[in-house]
């Protein structure tokens, strides 16, 4: 089996792939047990996120000194030496984290993993899952939700409210900034994992974000399905065609 890590241009990730096992069509791969389990677990629970002050979060983001473990391999791929993306049929994954090109058309590279990412920065400073967002003002999800208050200037009401920021003001705002440069719509606008470490590290001026991928309002969304699947169509259980020569 030929195994691809994924390569984070220099930073010094673990991924904990113990060992890897083929039979015929059958991979498998065996990675270390997570007594702690996953972020989430703290992360969205009403009780243990207030464990995660601000002095927490920013080190998982930013990943200093924290040796994070990355542990899902739920839509691991195998590519070739020289590949960076490709396009499947089957797409997999868990939904909230994938991108648009990978969603709708398969289409799957580097740049998919910058947009989870992305998604990660937002949830983890917010609190709250991208996937089931909802608000009362509005039918977008998270992404939409952020990028709509750093347009009007209000990124700090985006905050998690148990996070105690008024000293971390900086790298609370740049945090949602580069979060929001790693969702945007288009693969080519987002930045390189280089280029997030450096701007997560560094007091360097951001260039401007563009719209998140899956901005389109709820509401009008499930319309267009809606008018899709009541369209006129055969009462009939079944069709039948007749191939006739002529």
């Amino acid at each position: 089996m030929a195994s691809s890590e994924l390569e984070l241009e220099g930073r010094k990730r673990k991924v904990l792939e113990v060992g890897c096992c083929i039979q015929r069509e059958e991979k498998m791969l065996i990675y270390e047990y997570l007594p702690n389990k996953s972020l989430d677990l703290f992360l969205f629970d009403p009780m243990r996120s207030a464990v995660l002050d601000w002095p927490k979060r920013f080190p998982i983001i930013n990943d200093s000194d924290m040796n994070l473990k990355i542990s899902d391999f739920g839509m691991a791929r195998s590519f070739g030496g020289n590949e960076t993306g490709a396009n499947t049929s089957r797409v997999v994954g868990t939904y909230g984290y994938m991108s648009l090109e990978y969603a709708i058309d398969g289409m799957f590279s580097v740049k998919s993993d910058i947009f989870s990412f992305g998604v990660l920065v937002l949830e983890i400073v917010s609190g709250k899952r991208n996937r089931g967002f909802s608000h009362r003002d509005h039918h977008h999800n998270l992404l939409g939700h952020a990028w709509m208050l750093h347009k009007e200037g209000r990124s700090l009401e985006f905050v998690d409210d148990y996070l105690g920021i008024s000293c971390y003001l900086s790298e609370v705002q740049r945090s949602i900034h580069v979060g929001l440069l790693c969702v945007q719509q288009c693969p080519d606008d987002r930045p390189s994992m280089s280029s997030v470490v450096f701007m997560l590290g560094n007091e360097v001026e951001l260039p401007q974000a563009k719209q998140p991928g899956f901005f389109t309002e709820r509401d009008l969304f499930m319309a267009e399905r809606s008018s899709r699947t009541n369209a006129p169509s055969s009462i009939n259980l079944m069709t039948v065609t007749q191939m006739e020569a002529r």
